[in-house]
């Protein structure tokens, strides 16, 4: 690949200017933009005329390892040079760097150790519709040190996105909306038979579609990695007698085993066994087939058991609509809903935002560690329940993290909202 590559037909490299054009006005940005736009690999490197250092930020490990393993090869340089990722455990970056990919997670430590964000030029929200607390409180964060006239830009992006409210939560950020090139997508619904299991459900869709004409690779969305090897261990035998190469993406493989499973399409006919982690940021080549069981794992915290739950739930149309997409990329596709009609227009519209569904103990603890004003008003995009915010203080109050006056003036605040 040659030095500097960047591929100029896509879309968000089309728009470079207008993008830049905007930022630099408002010094904030809310950018739309659908997957295959390039907008996860391009608009960082559009920030490298910037002179400090940029922190584009992802809900998973293994987007931040495989973006900054992308973008690093298109320049050709080795990973860790001006460009680099840091996440739980490992950092592979130095003192040139000057594009770091981190999970919010990893931001969420950087900013206890570095609040004011030293040598950073601008910070990339990307993925933002998946909501993670830690995504909301990096939101919450950079909108606070860009009101201290701290210089910082700040990007928000998102495939898919309710920006109503998050308008209102940044007034004097610049909008841009890139369109993708979509080819048609064929949407089927398989619903499933009487005691027809999951793996079972999978290997008719596979057979339906190898019937009507293979070509390419296939994407199968399932809720977690244990699936994957259940499904795996069921379809292993007809992959091989049909010729396709059977792999696993999620985010417990090491980053070389998720880089192989990425290009296994190159390579020829695959069929990919993957969590959530490819709805986004992840361009998987080749893709012309998606089969959506309409599930993802789910953290959610129990009001009447006072723990989180990581349990199996339907997800959102807007999550349906991200897998969909994956494969519209390159030619037509057809994707295979493991669910009727019915249920998907019965699903929310978008993905609930994960603060409005966890404990909040570490929420209030990272908030006052923050000195984030009055923590029971929780100035986040969207407020969780009274219920939950009292939750959370009773917690740590039981763990002797806040004193008694502490939690009960902090709830009485709470629950006169």
């Amino acid at each position: 690949m040659p030095e500097n590559f960047r591929d100029e037909s896509l879309p968000v490299v089309v728009a470079r200017e207008q993008i830049l054009s905007a930022l630099a006005k408002t010094g904030s940005l809310i950018l739309s933009a659908p997957p295959g736009t390039g907008k996860s690999t391009q608009v960082p490197r559009f920030l490298l005329d910037l002179p400090g250092r940029v922190l584009i930020l992802q809900p998973r490990r293994i987007a931040a390892r495989a973006l900054a393993a992308r973008i690093a090869e298109e320049m050709g340089e080795p990973l860790g040079k001006t460009v680099g990722y840091q996440v739980r455990f490992e950092n592979v970056s130095g003192p040139e760097t000057r594009l770091l990919f981190q999970t919010y997670g990893t931001f969420r430590q950087r900013i206890l150790h570095d609040p004011e964000l030293k040598d950073v030029q601008a910070v990339v929200l990307d993925e933002f519709h998946e909501r993670a607390w830690e995504a909301d409180l990096a939101l919450l964060w950079c909108r606070e040190l860009r009101r201290r006239n701290s210089g910082l830009r700040l990007v928000v992006m998102s495939a898919t996105l309710d920006a109503g409210e998050l308008n209102g939560y940044l007034p004097d950020a610049a909008r841009v909306s890139v369109e993708g090139k979509v080819f048609p997508v064929e949407i089927r619904h398989q619903p499933p038979r009487m005691q027809e299991f999951l793996p079972q459900q999978i290997l008719r869709a596979l057979k339906s579609l190898s019937n009507s004409g293979w070509n390419g690779s296939a994407l199968v969305f399932l809720p977690g990695a244990g699936e994957i090897r259940q499904t795996a261990e069921q379809i292993g035998s007809w992959c091989r007698e049909a010729g396709f190469r059977l792999c696993e993406l999620h985010g417990s493989l090491p980053l070389n085993a998720q880089q192989d499973a990425i290009r296994a399409p190159l390579r020829g006919p695959s069929i990919l066994l993957t969590t959530n982690v490819a709805e986004t940021s992840l361009t998987v080549p080749g893709i012309r087939y998606v089969i959506d069981t309409g599930l993802a794992r789910v953290k959610r915290y129990s009001y009447r058991n006072k723990v989180e739950q990581l349990g199996v739930e339907p997800i959102s149309q807007a999550a349906a609509n991200q897998r969909a997409g994956r494969c519209g990329r390159v030619a037509d596709g057809v994707c295979i809903r493991l669910y009727d009609e019915k249920d998907f227009l019965g699903r929310p519209r978008f993905t609930e935002p994960e603060i409005l569904r966890s404990s909040l103990a570490g929420v209030i603890l990272q908030m006052m560690a923050l000195r984030l004003g009055e923590v029971s008003a929780f100035p986040f995009l969207e407020a969780p329940k009274p219920k939950a915010v009292a939750d959370g203080f009773q917690l740590l109050h039981e763990l002797g993290a806040v004193d008694e006056q502490h939690r009960l003036t902090s709830i009485g605040k709470t629950l006169a909202r």
